[in-house]
């Protein structure tokens, strides 16, 4: 049995309307901020895809008015449960934007542990999304994702991940941090989204994400970035690098 679902989410974005419709309406965008690696055509009918690891969500466009609203429903499952994700843009003074997200649909029979993660996880992506256009303008960026199974037990997750990242306390939004994940280069960055389930930095070449997701998913879902006008880097041996790093974090 399927449930009905709607959030909804505002945020303030520094970046035009041209700029957010380049990371929302495209491939190579909406890779730069987003999970997985995606296609998109905008325009309405045109189809959509996105692979997050092998596991492949095709789509419908269901809305395309440019640089003002951007709408697309993924195919229903077997069960009937599907996502669907509209975009609302405004202009503002000064070459910002308002955007307000409406993510929807019919979820399964998990549906009230799958909401929980929803609700929690939209604004962590939203947030990276501002972080892109606001740091990362007129660069592209390529995903590094990453699983490690599940743990249910919360604070002994955090604990492995700031040991694996050579921190010795918890840390607040604002904080500088010098990350040392073992068997890759040292990061320096910004913390700038803390909460019970997410961790996010911005570091000079991207933004890294770490996750104690749905039922207790260890999941990493950083994006690396570009030289401005050039397309994403090439970032495979960075994912298997990040992919062991989190294996050995939690083994």
């Amino acid at each position: 049995m399927t449930h009905e679902f709607e959030l909804s989410e505002q945020i303030g974005l520094a970046a035009t309307p041209e700029q957010v419709w380049d990371a929302i309406a495209t491939g190579p965008g909406i890779d730069s901020w987003f999970m997985g690696r995606s296609e998109i055509e905008a325009r309405e009918g045109g189809r959509g895809r996105t692979d997050m690891g092998g596991f492949v969500v095709e789509s419908t466009v269901t809305a395309c008015d440019p640089r003002k609203r951007f709408a697309y429903r993924g195919d229903p499952a077997p069960d009937g449960a599907f996502h669907a994700f509209e975009y609302l843009i405004e202009a503002r003074e000064g070459g910002s934007t308002v955007l307000r997200f409406v993510h929807s649909g019919f979820l399964g029979d998990d549906w009230e542990a799958e909401y929980d993660a929803l609700r929690k996880g939209d604004p962590m992506y939203l947030h990276k999304l501002a972080q892109y256009v606001r740091y990362f303008p007129g660069r592209y960026g390529a995903p590094i994702s990453g699983f490690a199974g599940q743990r249910s037990d919360k604070e002994r997750v955090w604990e492995l991940y700031r040991a694996g990242l050579g921190l010795t306390d918890p840390v607040a939004v604002g904080d500088r941090v010098h990350l040392t994940p073992g068997g890759l280069t040292a990061l320096d960055g910004e913390v700038t989204y803390v909460s019970e389930d997410f961790l996010g930095v911005r570091a000079a070449d991207g933004f890294y994400s770490f996750i104690h997701g749905y039922q207790g998913a260890l999941v990493i879902g950083h994006h690396v970035y570009g030289e401005p006008g050039q397309p994403a880097p090439d970032v495979k041996a960075l994912q298997g690098a990040w992919q062991t790093w989190l294996a050995a974090t939690f083994a």
